[in-house]
């Protein structure tokens, strides 16, 4: 039986106010009795991580999200000091470190350029899957089960329905989480 709220979606986004993909997905899945969303700016504007509560709320959840758009080829700087700061020796790796081991992860990112520009031929010359391997490999480093991103591509051309539908995706797909299937 899962808990009432057994996912986390950790959500970072430099400038929501200006933002339609992430807004949308944002607004899909935040209020999901099960999910227990956490938008880093707003909670840590200060960038001062209360440690000691994300290792709780990580502890509780089946499911971790990390929810953003990609900017330079990485998450906003926020999720980095995340990561050092929360992911630490003894909690997340190391000898007493399995809190995470056998969690989902999920990334559910962004991109302002088409699919096709990620690969030899394009602009970005490496596939987005390549471009990813740090957070890939910190879920896995960590015992997390990677499961395959939610990436929305091409966010400066895209409509309006297509935006949407991609929302309602995202909201579909945590609804129907179940841990230990794969998403």
């Amino acid at each position: 039986m899962t808990s009432a709220t057994d996912i986390v979606v950790y959500f970072a986004h430099l400038a929501i106010e200006q933002s339609i993909i992430n807004r949308a997905l944002r607004d899909a899945v935040r209020n999901l009795d099960r999910v227990n969303f956490r938008d880093l700016h707003e909670l840590y504007p200060d960038f001062f991580i209360d440690t000691l509560t994300e290792q709780a709320v990580m502890r509780d959840a089946d499911l971790i999200v990390f929810q953003h758009p990609v900017y330079w080829y990485a998450a906003p700087a926020i999720f980095k000091h995340f990561l050092d700061t929360v992911l630490v020796r003894g909690f997340a790796y190391g000898p007493e470190g399995r809190a995470l081991h056998g969690k989902d992860f999920l990334l559910a990112a962004s991109t302002g350029a088409p699919a096709k520009e990620y690969g030899p031929g394009g602009i970005h010359h490496y596939a987005f899957g390549d471009l990813i391997r740090p957070i890939e490999q910190t879920a896995r480093f960590c015992g997390m089960n990677f499961l395959p991103p939610l990436v929305l591509h091409g966010g400066h051309s895209l409509s309006r329905d297509v935006i949407d539908a991609h929302a309602v995706r995202y909201r579909r797909l945590l609804e129907n989480y179940r841990p230990g299937k794969t998403a």
